[in-house]
């Protein structure tokens, strides 16, 4: 009878720890929505001035590289956060606050970056510090932060499925929870999402990434699937030889907090000038590039790809922190666009063979890579999506491009 009732108990506080995750999720979109909006849509409208982008980005690097220097290098990546709260079971809630400041400057000035770094962060803090306050559940730390984590990613990409498997799945083994355990992690994640659309209905939000539409199934174009997956690999390789190159500059200049800072900012500041599309997460400028890709033009669209894929991993190792996962998902669609054009097939199949093959070789977790892109992509494209992503998985990234520099 006692374990019944605790596991009652739990049943609602994961409950109630989803719906506090959705609106924490909620409102940090909000404020970051409000200061983009404010930063380049209102000032910009009130001035005539060339070199804004450059100087609000140098600017911002500033502000970010003081704020770190003063409350620590965080948000911390999200594999980072993850790997942490497996190791140890739990994770710090000392820098809550500075973390929330350090995730929100970065997309407020236009970093490559996506937001759920910073939130993970946030949330498995939050997630700790509830089980250390309530003695009963202090023994279900770890279980308490995972099912948090389950709750901010399912939340922030608007996937409930992908919130779940992605921490579990593994290279070596997927081991499923429990049946029960199953229940307490979808009872957080649907009330966190639940109360996020609900909020989203009730004052509005530009957040998420709308889905695509393709023409109808032309089976003809079946055989495009390998030399997409292909380009979606190399795309991936690409995405690591940048990151390596980014990683081994950061490691030499660690010391020079401020510095590093604004040179990424500067960057930003200077792709954002010649190639706007590169700033930004790229969430919400999918359908903007789906809808004139022909007017921007493949190799264009080429550039744009590999200018943010470069780009998001010198926001990252600067100390403009944040997510990779959407601006590498746009990133793929881009390259999907081109392909589209260069070869005459439907621009969603395209976009959906390459990014697959994309954000699967650099997430290597097929399944939540597949549940993940079904927000962008036809249900009926998931056979060919899963086999873009198993064969992405399965071909082998060189150990140097994935091995972190040392001192």
């Amino acid at each position: 009878m006692k374990d019944y009732k605790n596991n009652i108990l739990f049943l609602l506080y994961s409950v109630i720890l989803g719906v506090i995750v959705g609106v924490i999720i909620w409102c940090f979109l909000r404020l970051m929505n409000l200061g983009i909006a404010f930063l380049w849509e209102y000032v910009p409208s009130q001035l005539d001035f060339p070199l804004y982008t450059l100087c609000v980005c140098t600017a911002g690097g500033l502000l970010v590289g003081l704020w770190k220097r003063k409350f620590g290098d965080y948000p911390e990546e999200l594999g980072v956060v993850l790997g942490k709260v497996k190791k140890t079971g739990r994770y710090q809630y000392n820098n809550v606050f500075p973390t929330i400041g350090s995730a929100l400057l970065p997309l407020v000035i236009g970093a490559s970056v996506g937001p759920e770094a910073g939130l993970t962060g946030v949330i498995a803090g939050l997630c700790s510090w509830v089980g250390d306050k309530l003695k009963r559940f202090r023994r279900d730390i770890e279980e308490l932060t995972a099912i948090g984590l389950s709750a901010t990613l399912g939340t922030i990409f608007h996937s409930p499925m992908f919130g779940f498997m992605e921490p579990i799945e593994s290279d070596n083994e997927t081991v499923l929870p429990k049946t029960s355990k199953i229940v307490l992690y979808f009872a957080s994640i649907l009330s966190s999402f639940g109360i996020f659309i609900l909020l989203n209905r009730l004052f509005g939000i530009s957040s998420g990434i709308e889905g695509l539409e393709a023409q109808k199934q032309d089976w003809s174009i079946l055989p495009y699937a390998a030399v997409l997956t292909l380009i979606g690999i190399a795309a991936g390789y690409l995405f690591f030889i940048f990151k390596k190159i980014t990683s081994v500059l950061k490691e030499r200049f660690k010391r020079y907090t401020v510095a590093r800072a604004v040179a990424g900012g500067l960057l930003l500041g200077l792709a954002g000038t010649f190639l706007p599309l590169t700033m930004f997460s790229g969430e919400h400028q999918i359908i903007e590039v789906t809808e004139n890709m022909k007017a921007i033009g493949a190799v264009t669209l080429i550039l744009v790809a590999v200018v943010k894929l470069l780009l998001t991993n010198i926001c990252i190792d600067s100390g403009l922190k944040g997510g990779h996962f959407f601006p590498v998902i746009f990133c793929g669609i881009c390259i999907g666009c081109s392909m589209s054009i260069l070869f005459g097939i439907d621009a969603v199949f395209s976009s959906a063979v390459v990014t697959t093959a994309l954000v699967g070789h650099t997430l290597k977790k097929p399944v939540a890579t597949v549940l993940l892109l079904m927000i962008v992509f036809p249900a009926r494209f998931i056979p060919i999506m899963l086999f873009s992503a198993v064969a992405a998985k399965f071909v082998p990234t060189a150990k140097k491009l994935l091995s972190e520099p040392h001192e």
